[in-house]
């Protein structure tokens, strides 16, 4: 059996939180039902993925009041087969209309009642959980356990339009000097929220330095860092805290992050592979994390990301730039974007950043070199090109622009709703050309592949290495 001492999380996707909402609160003011079946992910912590959201239709209570619901029995079959086939966790959420934020004597009853049939429907002594919904959307939730009620989630994360982190009571931390005007401007919750964030960024050049060192300074409690490559002349026009002597000594990127991170001494700790994602440690690592951010220029490695953040519903943002000049002093086009991914919405493939022939082709370059060149003789890869001029000013503008979605998105602070923005283009070529955009229909490939959690291999994927085990988070 489990250890009741084992931290437990759960995540939904923002697509289920409303799915929940519109459910348990149908504006009659009496409690209502529903249950989520889920992935799980054993990392830092216990993690119940939600996968999918059955609502117990209001016909087959037999009991709604503003206070209790009760229901048929056969209304639970069907969610009960589906985890027994797929060996999902179960999870029981109701609603408490009135406000109340905790399990009342009458909910202890049900829970025992309920879980004590689920455990004899599925062949499986791991924990299940029970949640409350409160007319502001917030979630509190508890571990379920073969021999009875556990104690508080230590965590509840909604991977949505906004980005919620709802955390058991800690201790308070004092704000300190350099914390201050970070309280002044977001509230002191946000910055002890920032505290506790372990965020991925994977590619540590362009954009990925100028991001990770806003985040640093933003005091993030944890940081997971990526990049496989080193140092070179090219890049200390735009890796910042780069030198000419890690150009020199061809320095690892993530070491030149680590040591301007260290030098701020503002208390943020690192986690830093030297490797790309194709990794199981860094699966591992990156699936352990809050939310990401994809700083990266390769194909296979933004479709390697979206997919991670399906599979354990962390939200994502990605951002790219692009420059076309002809190397002689004349430029087309100057711009950039900024995709807020959320799970079991639109992907990076359905907003067309690249198709299945781009990301086969990739995934050719990397698998098969000889093949790929070959490929580009006989002109059957498109798009091929040398590096793209790079500008840091470029960079550091979108990586900004990064930075402030997230944080419009755990403290929201626009007129408009998140929701407007899930990408933004910036043009600076032809100022009139940027535009905001929402998110688009759901992507039927990733959608598939929400609250999955930990599968062997990771991701699915055959190709991933075993880790040598020199780096460990």
């Amino acid at each position: 059996m489990m250890r009741r001492d084992t931290a437990i999380t759960l995540a939904i996707s923002g697509k289920h939180h409303e799915k929940l909402f519109r459910h348990l609160f149908p504006g009659d003011g009496k409690e209502a039902v529903a249950i989520a079946l889920c992935g799980r992910s054993q990392n830092r912590r216990h993690s119940l993925l939600v996968r999918e959201v059955i609502p117990i239709p209001y016909e087959a209570c037999r009991v709604r009041t503003p206070y209790r619901v009760t229901w048929t029995p056969e209304a639970m079959v069907p969610a009960l087969t589906l985890a027994m086939k797929e060996n999902l966790a179960v999870v029981k959420i109701h609603s408490h209309p009135n406000g109340y934020e905790w399990f009342s004597d009458t909910d202890d009853i049900s829970d025992r009642e309920l879980f004590e049939s689920v455990y004899g429907w599925l062949d499986t002594d791991a924990s299940q959980a029970s949640l409350i919904m409160l007319p502001n959307g917030r979630l509190v939730g508890r571990a379920i356990y073969p021999d009875g009620l556990g104690a508080a989630l230590d965590e509840i994360r909604v991977a949505g339009d906004d980005f919620h982190f709802w955390r058991r009571v800690r201790a308070h931390l004092e704000v300190p000097e350099h914390g201050i005007r970070i309280a002044q401007t977001f509230g002191e919750a946000t910055y002890q929220m920032l505290r506790s964030l372990r965020i991925g960024v994977v590619g540590c050049s362009g954009t990925g330095s100028v991001v990770i060192e806003q985040l640093a300074r933003n005091c993030v409690g944890e940081l997971v860092i990526v990049d496989p490559d080193v140092v070179e002349y090219k890049n200390l026009n735009r890796i910042v805290n780069s030198t000419r002597e890690d150009a020199n000594k061809e320095t690892p990127k993530i070491k030149v992050v680590e040591r301007a991170i260290d030098s701020m001494g503002l208390g943020t700790k690192v986690h830093a592979f030297t490797s790309d994602m194709l990794h199981r440690d860094v699966i591992h690592a990156l699936s352990a994390c809050d939310i990401l951010f994809g700083c990266v220029d390769s194909i296979d490695g933004r479709h390697l990301l979206n997919k991670l953040a399906s599979y354990y519903l962390i939200p994502l943002i990605d951002m790219g730039v692009r420059i076309d000049a002809d190397g002689k002093g004349s430029v087309d086009q100057v711009c950039g974007v900024v995709h807020t991914l959320q799970p079991g919405g639109s992907s990076l493939m359905s907003r067309s950043v690249y198709d299945s022939k781009d990301l086969s082709d990739a995934f050719m370059r990397r698998n098969s070199p000889e093949t790929y060149k070959q490929r580009i003789a006989e002109g059957y890869v498109r798009g091929a090109k040398v590096d793209q001029p790079a500008v840091i000013s470029l960079n550091m503008q979108i990586a900004a622009t990064a930075i402030n979605e997230f944080l419009a998105r755990i403290h929201p602070y626009r007129v408009d709703a998140n929701s407007a923005f899930a990408s933004r283009r910036i043009v600076l070529s032809d100022p009139a050309a940027s535009m905001d955009e929402p998110d688009g229909e759901p992507c039927q490939t990733f959608s598939k592949y929400v609250g999955l959690g930990d599968q062997n291999p990771p991701l699915g994927l055959f190709e991933l290495q075993l880790c040598s085990g020199e780096n460990k988070c």
